[in-house]
């Protein structure tokens, strides 16, 4: 069963993406091609990363002219914001849930794997083995979110309800996000083609109306409220072990290992993010120790 395992990155996050694929080298298994979706004026840097089982996408082969970045004036110029005549502008983080989802539609391996730039492989895995009988592992966290939890997981839920013609939802509800997961190809392509069906127009202007959207829950509510969980089976088993906030473990080796005696027997890697502030060298040095 062929895979295509989904990254989407920047400039900013391009050491981390290497370490990434160096560890996807040595961990995973099985027939795979490993797609980085990156913004234009990033192709040059990350084609270093390109290989015979790797291939680096501009989003102009996925997404509208009409959507385009230009430097944001809040940072003089430091980032980049993506501006339409559809909707508020966009940040980096938004336009790259747009071009995983805009993938399915120019690829033709069965299962598309979502690895973020900020992931390590630290245990062989083959991401077939999420295939039972035809039907794919969906992560669920049953009633995962609360009421709470920060506004933007209700934010993203009421968002869902709209996009997808569901809901409204009640709490608590179903969590289905996390940094290492699995999409059926072609129920991508049915969901956005389900949104088009339902709103009259192109999915990405109708996701776009508002900038407060999840792909992990618009995917997830999508399968278990609207294709009622066909092709699909539910697991709570998130496959990466992350480092969400700052204050968890101390910020250095020592937390790192202490970090990592927490990972469940069935995860497969860390992800750690960056805003966390864990050197990438103690990073490195922990997926290599592992390695070996």
């Amino acid at each position: 069963m062929r895979t295509a395992v989904v990254t989407a990155s920047y400039a900013a996050d391009f050491e981390r993406c290497r370490m990434l694929c160096e560890s996807m080298d040595r961990r995973l298994k099985g027939d795979w091609t490993h797609y980085i979706l990156v913004a234009p004026f990033d192709v040059a840097l990350f084609s270093a990363l390109q290989g015979p089982r790797r291939r680096i996408v501009s989003e102009r082969e996925l997404l509208p002219s009409w959507l385009r970045a230009i430097p944001d004036p809040a940072s003089r110029g430091r980032r980049k914001i993506w501006i339409s005549p559809f909707g508020l502008p966009l940040r980096g983080w938004h336009v790259q849930q747009l071009r995983r989802f805009a993938l399915s539609r120019i690829i033709d391996e069965p299962m598309m794997f979502s690895i973020d730039s900020d992931v390590v492989l630290l245990r062989d895995f083959d991401p077939a083995s999420l295939w039972r009988d035809g039907r794919l592992a969906l992560y669920r966290k049953p009633n995962g979110i609360k009421p709470q939890m920060r506004s933007n997981h209700l934010e993203w839920l009421a968002h869902s309800d709209r996009l997808l013609g569901i809901g409204p939802y009640s709490l608590p509800a179903n969590d289905y996000i996390n940094t290492l997961i699995g999409w059926r190809t072609d129920t991508c392509r049915a969901l956005l083609d389900h949104i088009e069906s339902r709103h009259g127009r192109g999915w990405i202007r109708t996701m776009i109306r508002s900038r407060q959207f999840s792909e992990c829950l618009i995917y997830g509510r999508f399968v278990d409220e609207v294709l009622k969980g066909e092709g699909h089976y539910p697991s709570s088993e998130a496959l990466c072990h992350v480092l969400w906030f700052e204050d968890s473990y101390a910020r250095d080796a020592t937390g790192l290992r202490h970090f990592l005696a927490d990972m469940a027997p069935y995860q497969i890697g860390i992800g750690v993010q960056s805003f966390v502030g864990h050197d990438l060298g103690d990073i490195r040095a922990l997926m290599l120790g592992e390695a070996a």
